[in-house]
């Protein structure tokens, strides 16, 4: 089933589980991926269902995608999540470095996103409440998005960069496009990147287009709720279907923990033409 999932080198499906059922929607290793920094599941518990985790040689950050659960972390347990899905709020995240285990008891119907990057560095475990995240928006009338950030690159962990970004309908996102494949800093930086897409109504779709000035043709690939989109290197912009709210999940490895990035040169001018952005935003609030 696991290679079903996989439509090209760049698209991964989730698995369409009925609502009623639980486990892995999403299991990819980052040998079954072919890179060398991310492994990413998503996880479905029903309500008293518990997940234990442990991270041995890895960082790992764990992101509430909806509902309600107890996490224990070695401090006790503590309630959280608020947000029934990710059109209804600002995450929970728990972040967890080398060495450290943790238990996630589902109360309600929960879903968990979850990415592990190698790492040996001894840090401290920490929970990312959504009084913690910075909500912003970004650009203008049809390239304006919000940017909800994380685990962003002043957060103590080792590797990963974690954003969620919520794009409304018929607008541009990741624009101008712009790209982290070069090892330059600090102009720019080499950053593996997964999108990982939920969408507001079941027929919500969004096409991303992954090119390079070697391959300007590059591809477009559609992606629907549940898909993840792995971007190696190259430029990679997202418009969302009109009518169709659409949320990624950003995670972000390398061995720099930078957003350094090189823009397309030949699309920055569509900066000079941004005035109020999209009044349709924030799409979500704390």
């Amino acid at each position: 089933m696991v290679n079903e999932m996989i439509e090209s080198e760049y698209l991964v499906h989730s698995d369409n589980l009925p609502a009623e059922q639980s486990g892995e929607l999403l299991h990819l290793p980052r040998q079954q991926a072919k890179w060398e920094w991310m492994s990413f599941f998503v996880r479905r518990l029903q309500p008293g269902e518990a997940y234990e985790v442990q991270t041995e040689g890895e960082e790992a950050a764990f992101v509430l995608l909806g509902g309600t659960c107890l996490a224990d972390w070695g401090l006790g347990a503590k309630r959280i999540g608020k947000r029934k899905n990710v059109f209804d709020g600002l995450p929970y995240a728990l972040y967890l470095p080398t060495g450290n285990k943790a238990t996630f008891t589902a109360e309600t119907v929960c879903e968990i996103a979850e990415c592990r990057v190698p790492s040996q560095a001894r840090l401290a475990p920490k929970l990312v409440t959504p009084q913690d995240v910075a909500s912003n928006l970004r650009g203008g009338g049809n390239v304006s998005r919000q940017i909800v950030d994380v685990m962003p690159s002043g957060f103590p962990a080792d590797r990963l960069i974690v954003i969620e970004v919520y794009t409304p309908g018929g607008n541009w996102s990741s624009y101008p496009p712009h790209k982290h494949d070069v090892h330059n800093p600090p102009t720019e930086v080499d950053l593996d990147e997964i999108y990982y897409y939920r969408m507001n109504q079941p027929d919500a779709f969004a096409f991303q287009h992954l090119y390079s000035r070697d391959n300007p043709a590059g591809q477009t690939v559609k992606t629907r709720d549940g898909d993840a989109v792995l971007v190696r290197s190259g430029f990679h912009p997202v418009v969302a279907g009109p009518g169709y709210d659409v949320y990624y999940l950003n995670f972000l490895a390398g061995t720099s923990r930078t957003m350094a990035i090189t823009e397309d040169s030949q699309h920055v001018w569509i900066r000079s033409t941004w005035k109020e952005p999209d009044p349709r935003l924030p799409l979500v609030k704390g």
